[in-house]
């Protein structure tokens, strides 16, 4: 069955009932509508406004204390170095504002891709587009679990739509269309008003069950849910843990800046008798130091790269903070159906009797012929299938028979039934009735389960229980099995009239047994097996039989463990028990939705961080209490994908452990960047506060600051946030959730690193003081200094398993270029006499360079040292 990427092959029911009432709108004319009604969005969703970046970029700390710096130069007649502060602001503000557009930009991207899509008609064609192109007029289908994407009116079928958003009452409301409620109706006089109310579907309700076509008669802010949006203020994305943590960190730490600067201004202008401006400015360079400004914009970036990363891996992310808990996931609940499995039916076996206890097995995989024996069989399972399934086991069953009886006298495509018995609760088997050789006499084709099969060809128990074996056999293999049967029946009365109200009272023989099987993608065992070595537990939940999903996870190497959970064991069970029993079980099938949110509360009871995967209505409310949610993007329904964290845009199970490594490589980089961060203000805070006390001159300005931090964020931003995984990423165990980057355990290493740079610095600076006196010689080349220890920090803290210099060696491109920057930047500042005046910085003399050099050594052994103590042995493979 061939198909585009976006078009779709309508279910069977659709084809007989409600594919007729229109053709659908045409792509021209839907354009035109589109443009003259605008998309079809609620109101208040329009993206952060650049005035409203930029207003929120100028109340920032660092912007006001630049501002009020630059007034004191001002004020102190220093205009050259006025001017260049507050063109540093602007950059700043430049370089702010880029960054959090382009972060809006990525995660506005990501939520158009997220949004809710529409099945429509356009012409004469079944395709998928996305809910805000909706226009009225247009044709839509809908099926259960959709999410209706704008108010309409059912042209044909039937449906039950949960209009709980709207009402608050949670009974599903039963939807007919006007001429079905009419006939429905005891009175003549049925009231229009009704035949409305029933007819009407609301946007933003869920289809519960049913299938039908609707026409779009509002939509946007006409429906009526957008009028409620009218009153409702614009959505905003939920800050992350990591993030709600760096504000309160920035925010701590912001106001014990200002405390140490106000005590420094004091000091100086006091206890030194310094002039009140100048001491401001010393002040105020000593906030801008210990200001971390950097940690929100790490968080910020990282977060938002990450989801457009997974996004290119084709893992979707409707919510930012799943990001951060990706790597600290420890079991991951999968469904096994197009999830472990390619989701496509295929004939794996045919079976026939050939004796009281015996069959012949033809396997499609080991032959090129099929045998004129299995011919019957094969013909009468694709005479029980229609002609155009949507059902995948009656897709595979057409295709095998399209292949193997290509050119034979059983090929029978284009039949049109009679009369159809369909699958009953009663009997679970259907019957198609083909008419025969003559008038009155009729062809019968049933396939269904092989018990109801069995009944209906009155087999004797030896038979029955010769079926059962074979039935059984084939099931321990992870195939599901059919049974197939044909019959004639002569009818008495007639063409119209006779017909026998159940499939019983026909006389059927028994052809054989059918045996399907829905492959396991092939990317799946190395998939399980990276999860086994990074001491992530996998665990099945299905609906399907215990024998089918136990050859399965055998097949794809998830368990071993003969034990199954099956839903009715998870009932009889109180939690207690339960939990024993879920931690010697990977297999849990036959199971409702209410016993996969038990089983995710349970094992997160247990401490445990879960990801879980689901298609179906049903599943939404344990991908919504799972710690991480993950939804099917081809087979998923609107409702799991709004319960979901991620989306896997293309159902595959190796998208899930990639997200997984992304995340831990994600946060791997933020531990980075933040201890880089913190190291790197630590010379910078003891370069401006010491000097103070020990009565040397200012060595730090406002506009070294300034330099530093166009060299900082942009670090933070590219560098760290590029650096490729360790290579032993997902063999380590997976992280506490509860672990933070701004602990002292975690930023301990980048303290020490800072300190002792800034030890080293103040040392020489002491000794260029008593050798040369105050002046610009000695603190130029600790300016200078400070710039290439920077760069040493980042170097040190990219791979924390190798020395410093090695980094220059990296996948990571940004580092060789980064590299070359600080070499320009080192160049200009000491030989560019412009720039060298403004920035305080000069040439070097012969001996200054020996002495930057020992600097220099001095800072990669120390760096060294720390890396050598503080190694930790890698962790082990878990097995």
């Amino acid at each position: 069955m061939h198909r585009t990427q976006n078009q779709l092959v309508e279910p069977p029911a659709l084809n007989r009932e409600a594919a007729s009432p229109a053709a659908g709108l045409s792509a021209a004319a839907a354009a035109l509508k589109l443009a003259a009604d605008g998309p079809n969005e609620l109101p208040g969703n329009a993206p952060t406004s650049n005035l409203q970046l930029l207003r929120q970029v100028l109340t920032e700390p660092m912007f006001l204390m630049l501002l009020a710096a630059g007034s004191i130069y001002f004020a102190l007649g220093d205009r050259t170095e006025a001017i260049l502060l507050l063109g540093f602001v602007v950059l700043v503000i430049a370089l702010t504002w880029l960054e959090q557009r382009k972060t809006q930009r990525t995660l506005e991207s990501l939520r158009d891709l997220s949004a809710p899509r529409a099945l429509v008609i356009r012409d004469q064609q079944t395709l998928r587009i996305a809910a805000r192109d909706l226009v009225c007029g247009d044709i839509i289908i809908l099926r259960e679990g959709d999410r209706i994407a704008a108010d309409a009116t059912l042209l044909s079928g039937q449906l039950a739509v949960n209009e709980s958003l709207l009402t608050g009452e949670a009974m599903p409301v039963s939807k007919m269309t006007r001429q079905q409620h009419q006939d429905a109706s005891v009175s003549v006089q049925a009231s229009a008003g009704a035949a409305a109310d029933v007819s009407t579907l609301f946007a933003s309700t869920v289809v519960v069950s049913g299938l039908g076509q609707a026409v779009v008669h509002a939509t946007a802010g006409a429906t009526a849910v957008g009028q409620i949006g009218k009153d409702l203020a614009k959505s905003q994305i939920q800050p992350s843990v990591l993030q709600t943590a760096s504000g309160q960190l920035v925010r701590r730490l912001g106001a014990l800046a200002l405390v140490i600067a106000l005590c420094q201004v004091l000091l100086t202008w006091w206890w030194d008798q310094q002039p009140l401006l100048p001491s401001l400015l010393s002040g105020i360079a000593l906030a801008m130091a210990i200001l971390p400004e950097e940690i929100p914009v790490i968080l910020t970036v990282f977060l938002a790269m990450g989801a457009w990363r997974l996004a290119q891996q084709q893992v979707l992310t409707r919510r930012v903070a799943a990001v951060e808990s990706l790597g600290a996931v420890s079991v991951l609940a999968v469904d096994k159906t197009g999830t472990l499995t390619l989701n496509q039916m295929q004939v794996a076996a045919l079976a026939i009797p050939t004796g009281q206890d015996s069959a012949e097995l033809f396997s499609p995989a080991e032959a090129k012929l099929l045998p004129e024996t299995f011919h019957s069989l094969t013909e009468f399972a694709m005479l029980a299938t229609p002609g155009d399934p949507f059902d995948p086991m009656e897709q595979a069953i057409q295709q095998f028979s399209d292949r193997w009886l290509a050119g034979t006298e059983h090929v029978r495509d284009g039949r049109q039934p009679e009369r159809e018995y369909p699958l009953s609760a009663d009997i679970l088997a259907m019957t198609k009735v083909f008419a025969g050789n003559t008038p009155q006499q009729y062809l019968l084709a049933a396939k269904g389960a092989p018990e109801a099969i069995a009944d209906l060809c009155h087999l004797t128990p030896a038979q029955c229980v010769q079926i059962q074996t074979q039935v059984h056999a084939m099931a321990e293999r992870g195939w599901r099995v059919l049974g197939v049967a044909r019959g004639l029946w002569q009818q008495q009365n007639g063409r119209d009239s006779g017909w026998p109200e159940s499939q019983h009272q026909f006389d059927f023989s028994f052809c054989g047994l059918v045996a399907l099987a829905d492959p396991p993608r092939p990317e799946v065992p190395a998939a399980i097996a990276e999860c086994r070595q990074a001491g992530i537990r996998l665990l099945m939940l299905t609906g399907d039989h215990a024998d089918t999903a136990r050859a399965i996870a055998a097949q794809i190497g998830l368990s071993e463990r003969p034990e199954v959970l099956t839903g009715a064991d998870i009932a009889a069970l109180d939690d207690a028990a339960l939990t024993a029993r879920l931690q010697k079980t990977d297999i849990c099938a036959r199971l409702q939705p209410s016993d996969k949110l038990r089983l995710v509360t349970l094992l997160q009871q247990q401490g445990e961080v879960v990801a879980m995967t689901g298609d179906g209505v049903n599943d939404a409310p344990a991908l919504k209490a799972a710690d991480i949610g993950i939804a099917m993007g081809q087979r998923g329904t609107d409702v799991a994908r709004e319960a979901a964290a991620l989306v896997l845009l293309d159902d595959s199970f190796s998208r899930i452990v990639s997200a997984i490594r992304q995340g831990r490589r994600i946060y791997d980089n933020i531990g980075k960047a933040t201890q880089f961060t913190f190291a790197v203000h630590m010379p910078i805070i003891a370069l401006a506060l010491v000097p103070a006390f020990l009565h040397w001159p200012a060595l730090l300005l406002p506009v070294h600051i300034v330099l530093l931090e166009l060299i900082i964020n942009p670090t933070c931003s590219i560098i760290f946030e590029a650096e490729p995984g360790a290579t032993d990423l997902m063999q380590r165990p997976p992280r506490d959730l509860h672990t933070s980057p701004f602990s002292l355990r975690q930023l301990g290493q980048g303290l020490l690193q800072g300190a002792g740079i800034a030890v080293i610095l103040l040392c020489m600076y002491g000794w260029l003081f008593a050798r040369h006196g105050a002046g610009v010689r000695s603190s130029s080349l600790i300016v200078l200094m400070l710039l290439l220890s920077v760069f040493l920090l980042i170097l040190a803290n990219r791979d924390r398993a190798r020395p410093a210099l090695s980094g220059l060696f990296s996948q990571n491109r940004w580092v060789v270029r980064l590299a070359l920057v600080m070499i320009l930047l080192l160049g200009l500042l000491m030989w560019l006499r412009p720039l060298g005046a403004v920035m305080g910085t000069i040439t070097p003399a012969g001996t200054d360079f020996m002495v930057a050099a020992v600097g220099a050594v001095l800072m990669l052994l120390w760096l060294e040292l720390l890396r050598r103590t503080s190694a930790v042995a890698p962790a082990k493979p878990v097995v």
